[in-house]
């Protein structure tokens, strides 16, 4: 069985398909943390909410490149993507802090695509600022 496991392919489609499940999961996480419904909006055309969830994906799957990379072992590898996302997570939080004249899930909800832009420039440069950290 060890054998199985060794083997190139397998280990890629493992990565691969925890990878997808965890996005599914993390997605959802910040489904319930934002107070607009990101599939609906993205549906109606707000490119706000596209391009703050087009930032969430790249980050999440970006931090997960560096965890792969970083680590042999399936199990370590869900571990720090894991702790990476808790990362990624907590800056959205910072973000709305640190931003007292609005709120950023309105704004995005109102489809502002410049708050969306940013979101999705945060999203993705805290994905490489933790990455280098799980390296």
């Amino acid at each position: 069985m060890d054998q199985f496991w060794e083997n190139e392919y397998i280990q890629i489609a493992a990565y691969y398909s925890v990878v997808i499940l965890c996005m599914i999961v993390f997605l959802a996480i910040f489904e319930v943390v934002t107070k607009y419904k990101n599939w609906e909006e993205i549906k109606k055309g707000n490119l706000a909410v596209a391009m703050a969830t087009g930032g969430k994906i790249f980050g999440i799957a970006n931090i997960f490149r560096y965890s792969i990379q970083q680590h042999n072992t399936l199990l370590t590898m869900i571990s720090w993507g894991i702790f990476g996302f808790v990362l990624l997570l907590a800056g959205y939080f910072i973000y709305e802090f640190l931003t007292p004249k609005f709120k950023i899930d309105e704004e995005i909800q109102k489809d502002n695509r410049a708050v969306g832009l940013i979101s999705m420039v945060i999203s993705i440069g805290l994905s490489y600022v933790i990455g280098a950290g799980i390296s």
